[in-house]
């Protein structure tokens, strides 16, 4: 097995090669010596300063494709150290960002704003109302759950299925009531992709995915304790209800601003959590920041093949994640569900 500092040795280099990848591939391909050239003249770096970089690649670069690739970039990161986090608390390896009813909240959220017509006067008509609306869902499953004070683990569970059952429903009614052009409006956010994201969505989520993120880390031993188990964290003297209620938070959060800014994306914060604990462990200390690079380079990946895989059209991210998180998922479920031989 790699030593640590080797794994975040490699990830480092996956997520430049992720970077430079989404940046060249494309209906334009553009050469990697013109998209390093024009990454290192746009930062005045005394490098390739002899390659010229034509207008029209160099306009592609910095208006379309570097406003994607760091919107990929957030996004699967925030989702896979929500996963994680996830995984912690609940202490199962199947657990992911929707199980506390993001996805179905952002998606009431979606469709509201998109048949009320909000989305088509302003950009951040829609992210925000999605945004909103993942937040209440989880506000509601909490709510739902909490008994004396405390959330347990078994019927946050329950209560994450029963309100993203009930919101799938309320999504579905409002459907029925829109117009076609609405409904295929509500049907390209919901599959999930990083087309059309210019520099202002990756303004409206650096905030508060940074921050997020950052509390995560700094929190990151408490999560291994809270990891144990309610008994022996107790045993230790920490706060169980507090601190899980501060995670779920920071993960509902991160979550819903990601799927805010690119739609719902599934098994990003389930798969790449899961792998990064086989190469470096439980200790979240690590495998939080592992998740981080991960899941970035994991997403923007899935874009970029997404482009190329079938010429003179594009498969969307959210479908290039399902293609290839759902086997993972079935393996992980198997591994979970198989009994002693």
């Amino acid at each position: 097995m790699l030593r640590h500092g080797g794994v975040f040795g490699m990830l480092g280099a996956l997520v430049l090669f992720a970077l430079v990848v989404s940046l060249a591939w494309g209906q334009m391909d553009i050469p990697f010596s013109h998209v390093l050239a024009s990454l290192a003249q746009g930062m005045d770096l005394p490098l390739f300063s002899d390659v010229v970089v034509p207008p029209d690649e160099d306009a592609v670069l910095w208006q379309i494709r570097l406003p994607r690739t760091l919107v990929g970039l957030m996004v699967g990161a925030g989702l896979a150290a929500s996963g994680a986090v996830l995984q912690g608390i609940f202490a199962n390896p199947l657990a992911d960002p929707g199980i506390i009813g993001v996805s179905s909240g952002a998606s009431v959220g979606a469709i509201l704003a998109i048949a009320t017509g909000l989305s088509a006067g302003s950009l951040y008509a829609l992210p925000l109302c999605a945004l909103i609306g993942a937040l209440a869902a989880v506000a509601l499953t909490v709510t739902l759950a909490m008994r004396h004070g405390r959330v347990p683990v078994l019927t946050l569970l329950l209560a994450g299925v029963v309100v993203g059952m009930f919101l799938s429903a309320v999504t579905a009614a409002i459907l029925t009531a829109v117009n076609e052009n609405k409904m295929q409006a509500y049907l390209f956010w919901t599959i999930g992709g990083l087309d059309y994201r210019r520099w202002d969505h990756v303004f409206l989520g650096l905030g508060p995915m940074a921050a997020s993120i950052a509390v995560m880390l700094l929190l990151a031993r408490h999560l291994d304790v809270l990891a144990l188990g309610d008994t022996e964290a107790r045993a230790v003297g920490m706060p169980v209800t507090r601190y899980r209620m501060m995670f779920l938070a920071l993960a509902a959060l991160t979550t819903a601003t990601g799927v805010c800014i690119s739609g719902n994306i599934g098994f990003v914060g389930l798969v790449v959590p899961h792998m990064m604990r086989l190469l470096l462990g439980p200790d979240h200390r690590r495998l939080l920041p592992a998740s981080l690079l991960a899941g970035g380079a994991f997403l923007v990946l899935c874009d970029a093949l997404g482009r190329v895989i079938l010429p003179g059209t594009e498969v969307r991210v959210g479908i290039m994640t399902a293609f290839i998180g759902t086997p993972y998922f079935l393996y992980l479920l198997r591994r979970q569900t198989r009994g002693p031989r």
